[in-house]
């Protein structure tokens, strides 16, 4: 998501007058000039004009205050789980509010988690403690904001479902909450994808179970996850590309991406150094050191256009993307921002 736009005819990169200020928050690192590379895992994408890392979503408020008060055209960055970056990379500064620490307070019935968390982390933490209601959540990389963004989910559930409320702030810096109805969860969306609310932390029902059941279906979907998908850590990777396809009636269900793309012919694609996963036709991996963001890219275009040239149907990208792509082979750069 981009917010706060600049002056007209100004760069955010020139507004640099923040950068005092926000230094003095606690808890906040900034890093002019970074490589988004760094931060993503496909490891792509060039540089941002700074960006600020947040472990705790405590100094957001703040610093969203202050660059408006600047007018600095900003972007928030999770895990970077779910994103392609464009290889020029993008103007904006990059919030980042992501951590490696678990950051949970428990009540009855319901816990209130940090969006900074990873989701993971969550559902790992759940499990040993015998709480209920994460067992999908297991092996999904990312944060635990972006995944409510985003409304995540696998074996046929979703995180907007355990949603009691959300603390947000707006693009001033604002604090107020929202109730599950307002975040408006659909299949692999929310309101909020589209908004300029950025999510503070989140309120989980949760449900009891026996730790050792959870930690025993934990390690089974683990094995599921090893045997079917790449491991992002060592192979570059954002996952899932495309959305499964949606019911054409009430009677039939969601279909899988991955099986219109296979029956494409698309295992055997390869673009540059970008190619299909040779286990999973829905997923692109990053294949050495001379792939770049825009061979992920072509290699997603022709393989919406398989499926489109064989079944007629559009494959919508799952993957956000940041910055400037060619559209279509042959055709002018366009800007491509998916929030």
């Amino acid at each position: 998501m981009t917010r706060t736009p600049a002056p007209s005819g100004a760069s955010c990169g020139d507004a640099t007058a923040w950068l005092a200020a926000a230094r003095r928050l606690p808890g906040v690192e900034i890093e002019p000039g970074a490589r988004l590379a760094d931060w993503t895992t496909f490891r792509l994408g060039g540089p941002c004009a700074a960006l600020v890392r947040c472990g705790s979503p405590d100094p957001l408020p703040a610093l969203i205050a202050m660059l408006a008060e600047q007018r600095v055209r900003w972007r928030l960055l999770g895990g970077g789980s779910n994103l392609l970056v464009s290889d020029e990379g993008v103007p904006e500064v990059v919030l980042r509010l992501a951590h490696d620490a678990v950051d949970i307070r428990a009540e009855e019935g319901t816990i209130e988690v940090s969006a900074a968390m990873r989701l993971d982390a969550l559902a790992a933490e759940c499990a040993r403690r015998g709480w209920d209601g994460f067992i999908f959540a297991i092996g999904i990389p990312g944060t635990v904001g972006g995944a409510i963004a985003g409304n995540a989910g696998a074996f046929g559930e979703d995180i907007g479902a355990r949603v009691r409320s959300l603390s947000v702030c707006d693009s001033a810096g604002r604090v107020f909450e929202m109730s599950p109805a307002e975040c408006e969860f659909r299949y692999r969306h929310s309101a909020l994808a589209d908004s300029d609310r950025v999510i503070l932390r989140a309120r989980f029902e949760i449900g009891r179970a026996d730790p050792a059941v959870l930690l025993a279906e934990r390690e089974r979907i683990l094995a599921l996850r090893r045997a079917k998908h790449p491991d992002w850590r060592s192979q570059p990777t954002a996952g899932s590309f495309f959305r499964n396809i949606e019911p054409t009636s009430a009677a039939e269900r969601r279909q899988a991406a991955g099986w219109f793309l296979e029956q494409a012919g698309a295992k055997a694609f390869r673009e540059g150094g970008a190619r299909v996963f040779e286990k999973h036709a829905n997923i692109i991996v990053a294949d050495g050191p001379g792939c770049r963001a825009a061979d992920v890219h072509r290699l997603a275009l022709r393989m919406a256009a398989a499926v489109r040239e064989r079944f007629g149907l559009e494959l919508i990208p799952e993957v956000r993307r940041w910055g400037r792509f060619d559209s279509a082979a042959g055709d002018r750069p366009s800007a491509v921002d998916t929030p």
